[in-house]
């Protein structure tokens, strides 16, 4: 059984930045994630896929208001995704959740939020104006 635990979440003011973390612990076999992907869910809305990167370091891009923004990053020894986000706005206020699957690549495979099989607790990410 795949545990995903995501870190690194806080409040920032416009602009600011912040990395988040996670981690695949337990028993994780790495065929587990082979897919791994950041969703996040402000409130109010539906949980909305905003990147996903492959062992093979594909990224699949869900979200295009992030681009240039964010920036994803995987360690495949270390079973780990970090997700760099700069120059925040109120607009990325959300519950960040971490994902992932055996399906690869990630964009041929995994479309939204129903596809991922793993999912971690979140971390929340506030921006202030």
């Amino acid at each position: 059984q795949v545990q995903l635990v995501e870190s690194g979440g806080g409040s920032v003011q416009t602009g600011g930045s912040l990395r988040l973390s996670c981690a695949a612990s337990g028993n994780a076999d790495k065929r587990d994630t082979f897919c791994m992907a950041w969703f996040r869910q402000a409130p109010g809305k539906e949980r909305e896929g905003v990147v996903a990167i492959d062992i093979d370091g594909r990224i699949t891009n869900y979200d295009d208001s992030v681009k240039g923004r964010f920036t994803i990053y995987r360690d495949n020894a270390k079973k780990t995704v970090d997700l760099q986000m700069n120059s925040l706005s109120p607009e990325d206020t959300a519950m960040y959740y971490c994902a992932a699957d055996r399906r690869y690549p990630c964009g041929r495979w995994l479309t939204d939020k129903y596809d991922y099989v793993y999912w971690g607790q979140g971390t929340q990410v506030t921006v202030s104006s």
